[in-house]
């Protein structure tokens, strides 16, 4: 059986999919027909059905739960892995408030933070992900909110933090920050969905014990990315939670969803979030 899969060429996306997209795994008689995007671009997928299977943001997750269900490997979570927010000099909270900041796109749960912690900012520009950095330094924008590996190469270029958008959620929830999720079609019968469920945990349990094995893969779409930036990607973004989300990560992921609701930011989500085991 045949199955679209949209995930991005960010080195955690490839770390933890390429066992199971090359074979290198036993993928129980699935094949994969692999979309290579930006989340952004696969969020907009998301809201139009073309995928079964999917790497969403969490902010975007809670609009599509009526077509997809969450499963219980693949997520990024973890704690100090949050957004942050960067400009070329320091910024007081009115003039956050009022600047010219370029994000990764309106449905990315770094967004979804910002607007937690600036509600009443109000002029946002969405803009490719790895174009904020130089974006920012051209003085295109005040500010820009920076995710994936950017977080490791802004202060060589000059960039100050404002803000740890990471940091404030963990401050305001005692939770981990969900970050991005991976989805499957809810119309699937329960059997092929918790097939995939086993089979990309198989396949991050094998990229954590054959670390070398991903390189190439890695390697080939992470381009211009120096090789202890890729190395610090992963170990960011790939973790226990990553294999399983347990109960701590899913405690983390209906938190967050709550209090989307409870901001307004959502509206009712459907109540079986989670793919059964």
């Amino acid at each position: 059986m045949k199955l679209t899969l949209g995930y991005s060429p960010c080195p955690n996306d490839t770390f933890i999919f390429d066992a199971m997209v090359h074979q290198k795994i036993d993928t129980e008689g699935l094949e994969f027909e692999v979309t290579l995007a930006d989340v952004e671009e696969l969020n907009d997928k998301a809201f139009n059905k073309k995928l079964a299977i999917t790497k969403l943001s969490y902010h975007a997750m809670a609009y599509c739960l009526n077509d997809y269900q969450l499963l219980n490997s693949g997520s990024a979570l973890g704690s100090g892995v949050g957004p942050l927010l960067i400009a070329k000099k320091h910024l007081s909270e009115e003039e956050i408030n009022q600047a010219k900041v370029a994000i990764p796109g309106k449905y990315t749960t770094a967004n979804f933070l910002l607007s937690l912690a600036y509600p009443r900012m109000n002029n946002k520009q969405e803009v490719l992900f790895s174009e904020i950095e130089q974006g920012v330094i051209n003085c295109q924008f005040d500010a820009g909110l920076i995710i994936h590996e950017n977080r490791f190469t802004y202060q060589d270029r000059g960039l100050i933090k404002l803000i740890d958008l990471g940091n404030y959620w963990e401050e305001v929830s005692g939770k981990l920050i969900p970050l991005g999720g991976i989805v499957i079609d809810r119309n699937q019968d329960n059997s092929i969905k918790q097939k995939v469920d086993r089979v990309l945990k198989r396949s991050i349990e094998f990229a954590f014990e054959n670390p070398e094995s991903s390189n190439d893969y890695v390697k080939q779409h992470a381009q211009e990315m120096e090789e202890s930036v890729v190395k610090q990607h992963i170990e960011l973004y790939v973790n226990k939670y990553s294999v399983d989300l347990g109960n701590e990560g899913r405690n983390a992921v209906e938190f967050l969803f709550q209090s989307a609701l409870d901001k307004g930011i959502i509206e009712k989500i459907h109540a079986k979030i989670f793919v059964e085991k």
